[in-house]
């Protein structure tokens, strides 16, 4: 088989079990947390302290005790955990990690475009999805996460217009289920965006009784060829509501089927696309490849040589103000 361009290809094999038993030493001998995001790999979460999707997290830092903290998911998520904690170290494994969406938005163009909609007289606030940089988050008036994105848009002023960036998706979707016209930035997740309606369909027809999940950054072709729409706590709390045992496609980013199969082992989980092969095992296709960046190793060697430390910027004050308004309260 071919090597996948989700694999570390500069890291040698080491075994899984040895790297967990030195992190877990350097925790302590470093004074170090762990948070990790769903979608990095199913044995980093176990070794974590604290896993979750961008907004469990980002109060989960505020409850952190240790100096330093080492945030096993992508760049825009470790800032967060700065602007809340100042005073401590803030790691990641890999700085290469980023992520789509908050590269489709850069903070210049954003600016740019707000002040060109005032020159055209529009009153509008902004609104950013969590997957933006700190300096985009900046310009913001308020950031959501897929858990409170609703919640949050449902009592801004009605006389007021929403730009909502960057994932359009999201912000077609909440449009949708809340009735607000919103403007759109032309921004959406590599991995979300990589379904197809014809794999959902195929994999559908394979497992006739399944009920398809999908996360609300996918494309509208597969949320309205879904049975359940949510972020990823949704997602768990829906399969935690289900006893019998169920299949389920899962049409978010593979690593989602992890802690989806510890909370409910009775289940069957599929991801989409579901392409089975003859031994009866199926393609996990959508896999992230920023998230993938996160290995036992890298955590390892972040932590061991307090490497790829995220430093406070002067745009981290404002940042943190909309975050701390928008998430923590």
């Amino acid at each position: 088989m071919s090597q996948s361009v989700f694999e570390q290809t500069d890291e040698k094999w080491e075994d899984p079990l040895d790297l967990i038993d030195e992190i877990e030493e350097l925790k302590k001998e470093k004074d170090a947390t762990i948070l990790a995001h769903y979608y990095v790999d199913g044995e980093i979460q176990d070794v974590a302290d604290f896993t979750g999707d961008s907004l469990k997290l980002a109060r989960d830092a505020t409850k952190v005790t240790t100096s330093t903290i080492l945030f096993s998911g992508v760049h825009f998520m470790a800032e967060t955990a700065k602007m809340l904690n100042p005073e401590k170290t803030v790691l990641i494994p890999d700085l290469l990690a980023g992520c789509s969406l908050a590269e489709s938005c850069p903070a210049d163009k954003l600016a740019a475009y707000q002040e060109q909609l005032r020159a055209e007289g529009r009153d509008f606030l902004t609104v950013a999805y969590i997957n933006t940089s700190a300096a985009v988050k900046s310009l913001c008036d308020w950031i959501v996460t897929s858990g409170n994105a609703r919640e949050i848009v449902d009592k801004l002023p009605a006389d007021k217009e929403i730009l909502f960036v960057p994932d359009q998706h999201l912000g077609r979707y909440l449009s949708e289920v809340t009735g607000r016209e919103m403007i759109l930035w032309p921004g959406a997740c590599m991995v979300h965006e990589m379904f197809s309606l014809q794999d959902l369909l195929r994999a559908k027809k394979n497992n006739p009784e399944s009920i398809v999940i999908a996360h609300p950054e996918c494309p509208k072709n597969i949320l309205d060829a879904s049975d359940f729409i949510g972020g990823t706590e949704k997602m768990r709390r829906f399969i935690e509501s289900k006893s019998e045992p169920t299949t389920f496609l899962v049409a978010t980013e593979a690593n989602m089927i992890h802690p989806l199969e510890k909370l409910g082992p009775q289940h069957k989980f599929i991801p989409v696309p579901g392409i089975m092969t003859s031994t009866g095992e199926t393609c996990a296709c959508n896999r992230c490849p920023h998230m993938a960046r996160n290995t036992l190793q890298a955590v390892r060697d972040s932590l061991k040589k307090n490497q790829y430390e995220i430093e406070w910027q002067p745009f981290f004050d404002k940042a943190k103000d909309v975050v701390e308004k928008s998430l923590l309260n």
